[in-house]
Protein backbone atom coordinates (compact mmCIF):
# COMPACT_ATOMS: atom_id res chain seq x y z
CA UNK A 1 0.00 0.00 0.00
CA UNK A 2 1.33 3.35 -0.59
CA UNK A 3 -0.37 7.09 -0.74
CA UNK A 4 1.02 10.22 -2.60
CA UNK A 5 4.17 12.12 -0.65
CA UNK A 6 3.82 15.54 0.22
CA UNK A 7 5.18 18.63 1.30
CA UNK A 8 4.45 22.32 2.14
CA UNK A 9 2.68 24.84 -0.03
CA UNK A 10 4.70 27.29 0.32
CA UNK A 11 7.80 29.12 2.87
CA UNK A 12 6.59 29.66 6.06
CA UNK A 13 9.00 32.00 8.70
CA UNK A 14 8.60 31.42 12.38
CA UNK A 15 10.85 33.54 14.59
CA UNK A 16 11.43 33.02 18.80
CA UNK A 17 14.59 31.71 21.08
CA UNK A 18 16.81 28.63 21.30
CA UNK A 19 16.14 27.21 24.90
CA UNK A 20 19.21 26.66 25.23
CA UNK A 21 21.66 28.99 23.95
CA UNK A 22 18.55 31.92 24.03
CA UNK A 23 20.22 33.33 20.93
CA UNK A 24 17.05 34.65 18.40
CA UNK A 25 16.85 32.18 15.66
CA UNK A 26 14.53 32.83 11.87
CA UNK A 27 13.27 29.48 11.58
CA UNK A 28 11.83 29.64 7.68
CA UNK A 29 9.65 26.24 6.81
CA UNK A 30 10.17 25.31 2.70
CA UNK A 31 9.01 23.25 0.10
CA UNK A 32 10.76 20.27 -1.38
CA UNK A 33 11.20 18.17 -3.81
CA UNK A 34 9.98 14.15 -3.75
CA UNK A 35 12.00 11.43 -1.27
CA UNK A 36 14.16 15.11 0.02
CA UNK A 37 12.95 14.08 3.78
CA UNK A 38 13.65 16.38 6.50
CA UNK A 39 16.77 18.72 5.44
CA UNK A 40 18.17 21.19 7.68
CA UNK A 41 20.24 24.30 6.26
CA UNK A 42 22.16 26.51 8.69
CA UNK A 43 21.76 29.71 6.82
CA UNK A 44 23.95 31.94 8.74
CA UNK A 45 27.16 29.67 7.81
CA UNK A 46 29.51 29.83 5.03
CA UNK A 47 27.93 27.88 2.09
CA UNK A 48 24.65 26.96 3.97
CA UNK A 49 25.79 23.73 4.66
CA UNK A 50 22.73 20.88 5.44
CA UNK A 51 22.30 18.34 7.87
CA UNK A 52 19.52 15.66 7.03
CA UNK A 53 16.97 14.45 9.48
CA UNK A 54 19.11 11.02 9.94
CA UNK A 55 19.49 9.23 13.05
CA UNK A 56 22.72 8.16 11.79
CA UNK A 57 24.01 11.88 12.40
CA UNK A 58 22.19 11.92 16.39
CA UNK A 59 25.63 12.91 18.82
CA UNK A 60 24.02 13.84 21.78
CA UNK A 61 20.73 13.26 23.42
CA UNK A 62 20.72 13.94 27.10
CA UNK A 63 19.02 17.77 27.17
CA UNK A 64 17.26 17.42 23.43
CA UNK A 65 17.93 15.17 20.28
CA UNK A 66 21.21 17.01 18.54
CA UNK A 67 22.26 16.34 14.91
CA UNK A 68 25.29 16.85 13.62
CA UNK A 69 27.61 16.30 10.29
CA UNK A 70 30.93 17.21 9.27
CA UNK A 71 30.66 20.05 12.54
CA UNK A 72 27.85 21.60 11.58
CA UNK A 73 25.40 20.78 14.39
CA UNK A 74 21.21 21.54 14.71
CA UNK A 75 20.23 21.58 18.69
CA UNK A 76 17.10 20.44 20.33
CA UNK A 77 15.48 18.80 16.79
CA UNK A 78 12.68 16.91 17.95
CA UNK A 79 9.72 19.69 18.03
CA UNK A 80 10.02 20.79 14.71
CA UNK A 81 10.83 16.89 13.34
CA UNK A 82 7.36 16.33 15.32
CA UNK A 83 5.53 19.20 14.22
CA UNK A 84 6.17 17.80 10.66
CA UNK A 85 6.07 14.06 11.13
CA UNK A 86 2.26 14.58 12.85
CA UNK A 87 0.92 16.74 9.98
CA UNK A 88 1.97 13.76 7.96
CA UNK A 89 4.26 15.49 5.70
CA UNK A 90 7.40 13.99 3.71
CA UNK A 91 9.64 16.90 2.16
CA UNK A 92 10.41 20.08 3.78
CA UNK A 93 13.46 22.22 4.08
CA UNK A 94 14.28 23.56 7.71
CA UNK A 95 16.02 27.22 7.42
CA UNK A 96 17.84 28.29 10.82
CA UNK A 97 19.89 30.96 10.84
CA UNK A 98 21.44 30.01 14.13
CA UNK A 99 22.03 26.47 15.50
CA UNK A 100 18.85 25.46 17.43
CA UNK A 101 14.95 25.57 16.26
CA UNK A 102 12.84 28.71 18.31
CA UNK A 103 11.64 26.63 21.99
CA UNK A 104 8.25 28.68 21.34
CA UNK A 105 5.86 27.84 24.13
CA UNK A 106 7.75 24.14 24.75
CA UNK A 107 5.63 22.60 22.32
CA UNK A 108 4.94 21.47 18.30
CA UNK A 109 1.64 23.84 18.55
CA UNK A 110 3.15 27.04 16.93
CA UNK A 111 5.23 24.72 14.26
CA UNK A 112 1.48 23.32 13.02
CA UNK A 113 -0.20 26.51 12.92
CA UNK A 114 2.73 28.12 10.88
CA UNK A 115 2.09 24.48 8.57
CA UNK A 116 -1.30 25.04 8.38
CA UNK A 117 -0.80 28.59 7.30
CA UNK A 118 1.08 27.55 4.39
CA UNK A 119 -0.89 24.96 3.53
CA UNK A 120 -0.22 20.82 2.44
CA UNK A 121 0.03 19.72 -0.86
CA UNK A 122 -0.03 16.23 -2.89
CA UNK A 123 3.22 15.39 -5.20
CA UNK A 124 3.90 13.22 -7.92
CA UNK A 125 5.86 10.63 -6.73
CA UNK A 126 3.99 7.47 -4.00
CA UNK A 127 5.16 7.18 -0.21
CA UNK A 128 6.98 3.97 0.92
CA UNK A 129 5.58 2.84 4.07
CA UNK A 130 7.73 0.04 6.34
CA UNK A 131 5.21 -2.42 7.68
CA UNK A 132 6.08 -3.77 11.30
CA UNK A 133 5.60 -7.34 10.65
CA UNK A 134 7.19 -9.27 13.81
CA UNK A 135 7.57 -7.83 17.40
CA UNK A 136 10.93 -5.17 17.34
CA UNK A 137 12.30 -4.83 21.13
CA UNK A 138 15.18 -2.17 22.60
CA UNK A 139 15.54 -2.15 26.73
CA UNK A 140 17.64 -0.20 28.36
CA UNK A 141 18.38 -2.26 31.50
CA UNK A 142 20.50 0.67 32.72
CA UNK A 143 17.10 2.81 33.45
CA UNK A 144 14.56 0.08 32.35
CA UNK A 145 13.28 2.09 29.39
CA UNK A 146 12.45 -0.20 26.81
CA UNK A 147 10.33 0.70 23.53
CA UNK A 148 8.22 -1.94 21.48
CA UNK A 149 6.75 -1.74 17.65
CA UNK A 150 4.04 -4.40 17.29
CA UNK A 151 2.16 -5.16 13.99
CA UNK A 152 -0.49 -2.80 13.49
CA UNK A 153 -2.75 -1.38 10.51
CA UNK A 154 -2.12 2.32 11.23
CA UNK A 155 1.02 4.46 13.03
CA UNK A 156 0.07 4.39 16.60
CA UNK A 157 2.35 5.50 20.03
CA UNK A 158 1.69 5.03 23.62
CA UNK A 159 4.16 6.02 25.61
CA UNK A 160 4.18 5.38 29.54
CA UNK A 161 6.10 7.48 31.90
CA UNK A 162 6.96 6.91 35.94
CA UNK A 163 9.68 9.31 37.19
CA UNK A 164 8.75 8.20 40.74
CA UNK A 165 7.79 11.02 42.54
CA UNK A 166 4.26 12.03 44.17
CA UNK A 167 4.28 15.38 42.19
CA UNK A 168 4.16 13.73 38.96
CA UNK A 169 2.89 10.18 39.70
CA UNK A 170 2.66 7.34 36.79
CA UNK A 171 1.27 8.71 33.53
CA UNK A 172 0.28 7.64 29.98
CA UNK A 173 -1.02 8.87 26.50
CA UNK A 174 -1.78 7.19 23.20
CA UNK A 175 -2.33 8.39 19.58
CA UNK A 176 -4.31 6.60 17.99
CA UNK A 177 -3.28 7.48 14.16
CA UNK A 178 -1.12 10.55 13.10
CA UNK A 179 -4.51 12.75 12.54
CA UNK A 180 -4.72 12.85 15.87
CA UNK A 181 -1.75 14.80 16.38
CA UNK A 182 -2.98 18.05 16.00
CA UNK A 183 -5.49 18.42 18.39
CA UNK A 184 -4.52 15.97 20.78
CA UNK A 185 -0.43 16.00 21.33
CA UNK A 186 0.69 19.34 19.47
CA UNK A 187 0.40 21.93 22.62
CA UNK A 188 1.98 19.43 25.02
CA UNK A 189 4.51 21.50 26.13
CA UNK A 190 8.18 19.78 27.92
CA UNK A 191 8.74 19.86 31.57
CA UNK A 192 11.49 19.71 33.59
CA UNK A 193 11.82 19.10 37.38
CA UNK A 194 12.92 21.67 39.72
CA UNK A 195 16.28 19.79 40.72
CA UNK A 196 17.17 19.28 37.09
CA UNK A 197 16.29 22.93 36.64
CA UNK A 198 18.33 24.19 38.93
CA UNK A 199 21.50 22.20 37.62
CA UNK A 200 20.93 23.26 34.06
CA UNK A 201 20.82 27.22 35.18
CA UNK A 202 23.89 26.63 37.32
CA UNK A 203 25.78 25.32 33.84
CA UNK A 204 24.23 28.03 32.01
CA UNK A 205 22.73 25.42 29.66
CA UNK A 206 19.03 26.38 29.72
CA UNK A 207 19.11 30.60 28.45
CA UNK A 208 16.35 30.67 26.62
CA UNK A 209 13.67 29.18 28.89
CA UNK A 210 10.51 30.78 30.56
CA UNK A 211 8.05 29.98 33.16
CA UNK A 212 5.68 30.11 29.88
CA UNK A 213 7.92 27.59 28.05
CA UNK A 214 8.34 24.58 30.20
CA UNK A 215 6.17 23.03 32.70
CA UNK A 216 8.67 22.83 36.12
CA UNK A 217 7.22 19.89 38.47
CA UNK A 218 8.39 21.09 42.05
CA UNK A 219 10.07 18.09 43.84
CA UNK A 220 12.26 19.54 46.36
CA UNK A 221 11.57 22.55 48.70
CA UNK A 222 12.11 26.29 47.02
CA UNK A 223 14.47 27.74 49.23
CA UNK A 224 14.83 31.53 49.59
CA UNK A 225 18.23 30.73 47.17
CA UNK A 226 16.44 28.78 44.69
CA UNK A 227 14.10 31.40 44.56
CA UNK A 228 16.26 33.84 43.56
CA UNK A 229 17.78 32.06 40.88
CA UNK A 230 14.19 31.18 39.73
CA UNK A 231 13.10 35.00 39.59
CA UNK A 232 16.58 36.17 37.92
CA UNK A 233 15.99 33.03 35.44
CA UNK A 234 12.32 33.76 34.52
CA UNK A 235 13.15 37.29 34.78
CA UNK A 236 9.54 37.34 37.32
CA UNK A 237 9.30 39.39 40.36
CA UNK A 238 7.58 36.29 42.39
CA UNK A 239 7.39 32.32 42.09
CA UNK A 240 5.21 30.31 43.63
CA UNK A 241 3.95 26.89 43.52
CA UNK A 242 0.60 26.17 42.45
CA UNK A 243 -1.59 23.19 44.46
CA UNK A 244 -0.54 20.47 42.01
CA UNK A 245 2.90 20.59 42.26
CA UNK A 246 4.19 22.88 39.43
CA UNK A 247 5.59 26.81 39.42
CA UNK A 248 2.78 29.25 39.02
CA UNK A 249 2.37 31.22 35.88
CA UNK A 250 1.14 28.61 34.07
CA UNK A 251 -1.94 26.19 33.78
CA UNK A 252 -1.80 22.24 32.32
CA UNK A 253 -3.39 21.42 29.44
CA UNK A 254 -3.66 17.91 30.15
CA UNK A 255 -3.56 16.51 33.53
CA UNK A 256 -0.98 13.87 31.70
CA UNK A 257 0.59 16.41 29.70
CA UNK A 258 3.88 15.08 30.94
CA UNK A 259 3.05 11.81 29.04
CA UNK A 260 1.58 13.81 26.00
CA UNK A 261 4.68 15.60 25.27
CA UNK A 262 7.27 12.33 25.46
CA UNK A 263 4.95 10.80 23.07
CA UNK A 264 5.33 14.33 21.09
CA UNK A 265 9.24 13.19 21.51
CA UNK A 266 9.05 9.84 20.16
CA UNK A 267 7.49 11.10 17.11
CA UNK A 268 9.79 13.74 16.22
CA UNK A 269 12.72 10.84 17.63
CA UNK A 270 10.90 8.15 14.82
CA UNK A 271 10.85 10.79 12.11
CA UNK A 272 14.73 10.37 12.02
CA UNK A 273 13.96 7.41 10.62
CA UNK A 274 13.47 8.59 7.40
CA UNK A 275 10.38 6.05 6.38
CA UNK A 276 6.93 6.47 7.53
CA UNK A 277 5.78 3.02 10.02
CA UNK A 278 2.72 1.47 9.98
CA UNK A 279 3.00 -0.37 13.12
CA UNK A 280 2.04 -0.03 17.26
CA UNK A 281 4.95 1.81 19.60
CA UNK A 282 4.76 1.18 22.81
CA UNK A 283 7.15 3.36 24.54
CA UNK A 284 7.82 2.69 28.55
CA UNK A 285 9.43 5.69 29.90
CA UNK A 286 11.11 7.04 27.21
CA UNK A 287 13.88 9.79 26.09
CA UNK A 288 15.65 11.33 23.66
CA UNK A 289 18.65 7.98 24.17
CA UNK A 290 16.18 4.99 23.64
CA UNK A 291 14.13 6.41 21.39
CA UNK A 292 16.90 7.32 18.91
CA UNK A 293 18.78 3.86 19.72
CA UNK A 294 15.44 1.95 18.70
CA UNK A 295 15.20 4.42 15.44
CA UNK A 296 18.52 3.52 14.56
CA UNK A 297 17.45 -0.58 14.85
CA UNK A 298 14.55 -0.18 12.75
CA UNK A 299 16.66 1.71 10.81
CA UNK A 300 18.58 -0.98 9.64
CA UNK A 301 16.18 -3.69 9.85
CA UNK A 302 14.66 -1.03 6.62
CA UNK A 303 18.15 -0.75 4.99
CA UNK A 304 18.04 -5.09 4.54
CA UNK A 305 14.75 -5.06 3.41
CA UNK A 306 15.45 -2.38 0.92
CA UNK A 307 18.69 -4.35 -0.23
CA UNK A 308 16.41 -7.04 -0.46
CA UNK A 309 14.10 -5.36 -1.84
CA UNK A 310 11.32 -6.73 -0.21
CA UNK A 311 7.73 -5.58 -1.15
CA UNK A 312 5.79 -4.04 1.99
CA UNK A 313 1.71 -4.98 1.87
CA UNK A 314 -0.42 -5.76 4.53
CA UNK A 315 -1.80 -8.63 3.93
CA UNK A 316 -4.63 -8.32 6.30
CA UNK A 317 -6.33 -5.81 3.81
CA UNK A 318 -8.64 -7.27 1.38
CA UNK A 319 -7.21 -8.53 -1.63
CA UNK A 320 -7.93 -7.20 -4.79
CA UNK A 321 -8.96 -10.52 -5.95
CA UNK A 322 -10.32 -13.24 -3.94
CA UNK A 323 -9.73 -16.96 -4.57
CA UNK A 324 -13.69 -16.82 -6.81
CA UNK A 325 -12.19 -13.94 -9.02
CA UNK A 326 -9.09 -15.72 -9.33
CA UNK A 327 -10.73 -18.69 -10.56
CA UNK A 328 -12.50 -16.68 -12.92
CA UNK A 329 -9.21 -15.68 -14.64
CA UNK A 330 -7.14 -18.64 -14.52
CA UNK A 331 -8.33 -22.23 -15.84
CA UNK A 332 -6.45 -23.91 -13.11
CA UNK A 333 -8.19 -25.43 -10.79
CA UNK A 334 -7.02 -27.84 -7.20
CA UNK A 335 -4.64 -29.18 -6.51
CA UNK A 336 -2.70 -27.07 -9.19
CA UNK A 337 -4.55 -23.55 -8.42
CA UNK A 338 -1.66 -22.23 -6.21
CA UNK A 339 -2.28 -18.49 -5.57
CA UNK A 340 -4.90 -17.68 -2.60
CA UNK A 341 -5.08 -14.04 -3.58
CA UNK A 342 -3.96 -11.03 -5.80
CA UNK A 343 -3.11 -7.98 -3.30
CA UNK A 344 -2.34 -5.73 -6.15
CA UNK A 345 -2.63 -5.55 -9.90
CA UNK A 346 -1.43 -2.79 -12.15
CA UNK A 347 -0.70 -2.80 -16.67
CA UNK A 348 2.96 -3.80 -15.59
CA UNK A 349 3.35 -5.35 -11.98
CA UNK A 350 1.58 -8.15 -10.00
CA UNK A 351 1.50 -9.34 -6.12
CA UNK A 352 0.39 -12.54 -5.51
CA UNK A 353 0.02 -14.55 -2.20
CA UNK A 354 0.19 -18.33 -1.89
CA UNK A 355 -0.81 -19.90 2.12
CA UNK A 356 1.26 -22.92 2.05
CA UNK A 357 -0.56 -25.36 4.66
CA UNK A 358 0.47 -28.71 5.02
CA UNK A 359 -2.80 -30.01 3.81
CA UNK A 360 -0.78 -29.52 0.23
CA UNK A 361 -1.30 -32.81 -1.61
CA UNK A 362 2.54 -32.81 -2.36
CA UNK A 363 3.78 -33.09 1.05
CA UNK A 364 2.77 -36.72 1.36
CA UNK A 365 5.54 -37.51 -0.90
CA UNK A 366 7.86 -34.55 -0.80
CA UNK A 367 9.19 -35.35 1.59
CA UNK A 368 7.52 -37.14 4.40
CA UNK A 369 9.83 -36.37 7.00
CA UNK A 370 10.37 -33.06 6.15
CA UNK A 371 7.97 -31.49 3.94
CA UNK A 372 9.01 -28.96 1.95
CA UNK A 373 7.18 -27.32 -1.52
CA UNK A 374 8.91 -28.46 -4.69
CA UNK A 375 11.03 -25.65 -6.37
CA UNK A 376 8.89 -26.32 -9.41
CA UNK A 377 5.87 -25.28 -8.22
CA UNK A 378 7.42 -22.43 -7.08
CA UNK A 379 7.88 -21.28 -10.16
CA UNK A 380 4.38 -22.28 -11.36
CA UNK A 381 2.68 -20.36 -8.78
CA UNK A 382 4.54 -17.31 -9.60
CA UNK A 383 3.61 -17.84 -13.30
CA UNK A 384 0.11 -17.92 -12.26
CA UNK A 385 0.40 -14.68 -10.50
CA UNK A 386 1.61 -13.36 -13.94
CA UNK A 387 -0.90 -14.94 -15.63
CA UNK A 388 -3.56 -12.53 -13.58
CA UNK A 389 -1.27 -9.37 -15.02
CA UNK A 390 -2.53 -9.84 -18.23
CA UNK A 391 -5.94 -11.85 -18.25
CA UNK A 392 -7.30 -8.79 -15.97
CA UNK A 393 -6.91 -6.50 -18.58
CA UNK A 394 -8.59 -8.06 -20.85
CA UNK A 395 -12.38 -8.17 -21.53
CA UNK A 396 -13.09 -11.85 -22.06
CA UNK A 397 -10.20 -13.59 -19.75
CA UNK A 398 -11.48 -17.08 -20.59
CA UNK A 399 -11.09 -16.73 -23.64
CA UNK A 400 -7.07 -16.89 -23.62
CA UNK A 401 -4.32 -19.28 -22.26
CA UNK A 402 -0.89 -18.85 -21.24
CA UNK A 403 2.16 -21.10 -21.95
CA UNK A 404 5.32 -21.10 -20.49
CA UNK A 405 8.23 -20.22 -23.63
CA UNK A 406 11.11 -20.15 -21.37
CA UNK A 407 12.51 -19.78 -17.79
CA UNK A 408 15.80 -18.24 -16.89
CA UNK A 409 18.47 -17.60 -14.33
CA UNK A 410 15.84 -19.60 -11.43
CA UNK A 411 17.38 -19.28 -7.86
CA UNK A 412 15.78 -21.15 -5.15
CA UNK A 413 17.48 -18.99 -1.81
CA UNK A 414 15.51 -20.75 1.16
CA UNK A 415 13.16 -23.54 1.78
CA UNK A 416 9.41 -22.93 1.61
CA UNK A 417 7.75 -25.22 4.09
CA UNK A 418 3.80 -25.73 5.82
CA UNK A 419 3.00 -22.41 7.61
CA UNK A 420 5.25 -19.83 5.20
CA UNK A 421 2.95 -17.06 3.52
CA UNK A 422 4.69 -16.74 -0.07
CA UNK A 423 4.52 -13.59 -1.50
CA UNK A 424 5.44 -13.41 -5.52
CA UNK A 425 5.90 -10.01 -7.13
CA UNK A 426 5.98 -9.86 -10.89
CA UNK A 427 7.16 -6.80 -13.30
CA UNK A 428 7.10 -6.83 -16.95
CA UNK A 429 10.25 -6.40 -17.91
CA UNK A 430 9.32 -5.52 -22.00
CA UNK A 431 5.87 -4.12 -23.27
CA UNK A 432 3.71 -6.96 -24.08
CA UNK A 433 3.75 -7.54 -28.03
CA UNK A 434 2.42 -9.96 -30.09
CA UNK A 435 1.35 -11.31 -27.10
CA UNK A 436 4.66 -12.39 -25.66
CA UNK A 437 5.16 -11.53 -22.05
CA UNK A 438 8.35 -11.52 -20.51
CA UNK A 439 8.54 -10.78 -16.63
CA UNK A 440 11.20 -10.71 -14.13
CA UNK A 441 9.38 -12.72 -10.75
CA UNK A 442 10.48 -12.80 -7.06
CA UNK A 443 8.95 -15.28 -4.34
CA UNK A 444 9.48 -13.69 -0.59
CA UNK A 445 8.83 -15.16 2.99
CA UNK A 446 9.04 -12.74 5.89
CA UNK A 447 11.84 -10.39 4.84
CA UNK A 448 14.07 -13.54 2.50
CA UNK A 449 13.89 -14.11 -1.05
CA UNK A 450 13.24 -17.97 -1.05
CA UNK A 451 12.69 -17.77 -5.23
CA UNK A 452 13.53 -16.01 -8.55
CA UNK A 453 13.53 -16.43 -12.54
CA UNK A 454 12.77 -14.71 -15.60
CA UNK A 455 10.10 -15.96 -16.90
CA UNK A 456 8.62 -15.84 -20.94
CA UNK A 457 4.92 -16.99 -22.18
CA UNK A 458 2.80 -16.55 -24.63
CA UNK A 459 -0.39 -15.44 -24.57
CA UNK A 460 -2.96 -17.16 -26.92
CA UNK A 461 -6.56 -16.89 -27.71
CA UNK A 462 -8.69 -20.18 -27.43
CA UNK A 463 -9.83 -21.32 -30.95
CA UNK A 464 -13.78 -21.76 -30.75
Amino acid sequence: MSDKQKTLAKEVNIEGFGLHTGQPVVMTLKPAEPNTGFVFVRTDLEGNPTVEADVNYVTFTERGTILEKKGVKIHTTEHILAALQGMDLDNVIIELNSVEPPIMDGSAKHFVEVIDQAGIVEQDAEREYYYIRDIVTYHDPETGSEITALPSDDFEVTTMVDFGTKVLGTQNATLRSINEFKDEIADARTFSFLHELEKLLEAGLIKGGDISNAIVYVDKEITPETEEKLKKAFNKDKVSIRPNGILDNLTLHYPNEAARHKLLDVIGDLALIGTKIKGKIIATKPGHLINTQFAKKLSKQIKIARRKNVPEFDLTQPPQYDINQIMELLPHRPPFLLIDKILEVSSNHVIGVKNVTMNEPYFVGHFPEEPVMPGVLLVEAMAQAAGILFLSNVDDPKSYSTYFMKIESVKFKKKVVPGDTVIFKCDLTQPIRRGIITMQGTGYVHDSVVVEAEMMAQIVKNKV
